[in-house]
């Protein structure tokens, strides 16, 4: 039970990580998105 709780715990840390990493990505992609007046969305 110790061993499955500390799996879990770690597995949600990745994907809370992961999830950040791909916010922070879109984020910064929005900046440049709006900074150059759209680029590669075409807008």
């Amino acid at each position: 039970m110790d061993t499955s709780a500390r799996k879990t715990r770690h597995a949600s840390v990745r994907q809370a990580d992961s999830n950040a990493r791909r916010n922070a990505a879109a984020a910064l992609q929005r900046a440049l998105d709006r900074r150059d007046n759209g680029g590669s969305t075409g807008h």
